[in-house]
């Protein structure tokens, strides 16, 4: 969700029920259409890499405040983006036309991911991006499920967003911004660019207006798991997506929009 603390460290949130799950091993969540009319799902567990990968895999995911256990969610409807969707504004347009950043992809995790628990948003008074969330999704970045994209401007990290990718699906998580726009000018060349390598969900999980400005839309949430079982039957683009693609950004839309060839 591109905008959702606990105050346990490390594993503090663990659940002493559950074993500390690898990413090969699974575990099976209730069915989704138990959750509550919020989406609430279950409480419990841990953040180990098995759990988050079955929770994505089945439709759900973590979201939590400072005061609650772990809790599960898989909403319905599902607000997503269709990568090859998303929508340009004449105003994105003509900033993204100017190139005013340099856009990367999988350079400084950590650093995205911090930024982005620390950023302010309108009506929020804290982050559910606790210090076990960070510990855990950069864990998912070691072993080349999590990624970042990110906008540096005279080597500074000004924009970016992180998420993880299973199968030809990105599930979003978040995004900041220190710099007008620069969020949007990170994920619009990330979808067009994963469009181009056959990605067909960024899953939004729940709406944002900013979300939406981009082409969000929501997607009941049976329709949300027949595309996601779609996409789960598709390969990982699993490591370093810096390295997997270094001619990123450099989507045909891309390249029309600034008129810059690729160089890579």
């Amino acid at each position: 969700m591109w905008f959702k603390h606990n105050k346990a460290p490390g594993r503090g949130r663990q659940d002493a029920r559950f074993p500390w799950l690898d990413e090969h091993s699974r575990f099976s969540f209730p069915p989704v259409d138990t959750a509550s009319p919020e989406g609430i799902l279950c409480t419990g567990g841990n953040l180990s890499p098995g759990m988050l990968l079955s929770a994505y895999s089945q439709g759900i995911f973590p979201w939590f405040s400072d005061d609650d256990p772990l809790i599960w969610w898989s909403p319905d409807p599902r607000f997503i983006v269709y990568p090859d969707q998303a929508h340009l504004s004449a105003t994105m347009r003509k900033l993204i036309k100017k190139t005013p950043f340099e856009l990367k992809l999988d350079t400084d995790f950590r650093s995205v991911i911090t930024k982005c628990a620390e950023s302010w948003r309108p009506g929020q008074n804290g982050t559910w991006i606790c210090s076990d969330m960070i510990e855990a999704y950069c864990g998912l970045h070691r072993l080349g499920y999590a990624h970042s994209a990110e906008a540096w401007q005279e080597g500074q990290l000004v924009g970016g967003l992180y998420g993880v990718s299973l199968g030809s699906a990105f599930f979003g998580e978040s995004m900041f911004s220190q710099l007008s726009d620069a969020s949007k000018a990170v994920f619009l060349p990330l979808a067009w660019f994963l469009a181009e390598q056959g990605f067909r969900l960024i899953d939004s999980q729940v709406h944002t207006d900013h979300v939406e400005s981009l082409g969000g839309c929501h997607l009941a949430r049976a329709d949300y798991l027949q595309l996601l079982g779609q996409c789960l039957s598709e390969p990982n683009r699993k490591g370093n997506w810096g390295e997997l693609w270094p001619g990123y950004p450099y989507s045909q839309k891309y390249q029309n929009i600034t008129s810059t060839p690729k160089t890579r």
